[in-house]
């Protein structure tokens, strides 16, 4: 990608810069182009022209593309990767990307996870540096005021947070202590049967009767 004197660039996990002068170098016996970037701060950087697109240089977005940035930022797709160093990993070449749409997400699931617990000293240092990525470069295209966009940027990720919610599953309702007991087997009175005494028989001798003649 070719750039030209004037262009707004985007220099990864540094922001937004000028290209001031395009000039040829020779170091250590090699000569090459070099772009020569002014950053915030009056800061100086040069780019070699070979390496643009292994630093991951870029255009600015332009006016079309906010509205797309403000719709990632709250469509409540929320990455929530629990493991610490995945999670690390994976938001760290975001960031080196030079996506900007790489760096929402990088926005999203740190302030996400910010809000459910205490971020490490790096993750906090990473959620401050994508904020303000986002940040300075809508500022740049819309041509607002810093603390304007910060409160769009705001809004629309509180919208993103309330659309996870919402989408997320209720959860499970816990057991009932229930102490279950094993049945008994109940006994009507009516079906138990006295069986009936023995029979005595009386071994009494039987007269007869003698009739006198």
């Amino acid at each position: 990608m070719a750039f030209e004197i004037g262009d707004k660039v985007i220099y990864p996990n540094h922001g937004l810069g000028v290209i001031e002068r395009i000039e040829t170098k020779t170091i250590m016996g090699t000569t090459c182009g070099f772009y020569q970037l002014r950053m915030a701060g009056e800061t100086t950087v040069f780019v070699p022209v070979d390496n643009v697109d292994g630093v991951g240089l870029r255009r600015a977005i332009n006016d079309d593309e906010v509205q797309r940035l403000f719709n990632l930022l709250g469509d409540g797709n929320i990455d929530s990767h629990q493991n610490w160093k995945g999670r690390f990993k994976d938001n760290s070449d975001r960031m080196r990307s030079g996506s900007i749409y790489d760096v929402v997400e990088v926005l999203k699931s740190l302030t996400f996870l910010s809000k459910s617990k205490s971020l490490s000293f790096r993750e906090k240092r990473m959620l401050d540096r994508a904020k303000f990525l986002v940040v300075s470069e809508i500022t740049e295209v819309m041509g607002e005021k810093t603390p304007i966009v910060e409160g769009k940027v705001e809004k629309a990720l509180e919208r993103s947070f309330a659309a996870k919610a919402k989408a997320a599953p209720p959860p499970k309702a816990k057991p009932s202590s229930v102490v279950v007991r094993p049945a008994v087997k109940s006994v009507s009175v009516a079906a138990v049967v006295t069986p009936p005494a023995p029979k005595v028989t009386s071994k009494v001798a039987t007269r007869k009767s003698v009739r006198a003649v």
